[in-house]
């Protein structure tokens, strides 16, 4: 079973920014694509970004412009870069490996990690 350790949450101020990293402990991480959700409290998890390897990455309309998604293949390691946040991007950051090349709505085939928490406050 692949394991997914992620790191970099915490809490910051409305207008900061954080890092998020996704670090794998299986080589396929350079064929598989990977993803960002989060989830607030009494929400759904949503997509925040994906990327495949290539580097070809997809936003959410609501992160867009602010988000940056990006994988050091060398590393098997994800990050996301969060500029210019907002107390609504508050919420536990979880990343998946996708069991596939491109990214679509997760299966029981996925992996993810355990979740990091961030908390923007004004």
């Amino acid at each position: 079973q692949v394991q997914l350790v992620e790191s970099g949450g915490g809490s910051v101020q409305a207008g900061g920014s954080l890092r998020l990293s996704c670090a794998t402990s299986k080589a396929i991480f350079s064929h598989n694509a990977m993803g960002w959700y989060r989830q607030a409290p009494g929400k759904q998890r949503e997509l925040v970004a994906a990327i495949v390897s290539s580097g070809y990455a997809t936003y959410s309309d609501s992160v867009k412009g602010r988000f940056t998604v990006s994988r050091d293949n060398a590393k098997n390691t994800m990050y996301l870069q969060m500029n210019s946040l907002k107390a609504e991007d508050s919420a536990t950051y979880f990343c998946l490996i996708y069991a596939s090349s491109w990214y679509r709505t997760p299966t029981g085939d996925d992996q993810w990690g355990q979740g990091t928490q961030v908390t923007v406050y004004s």
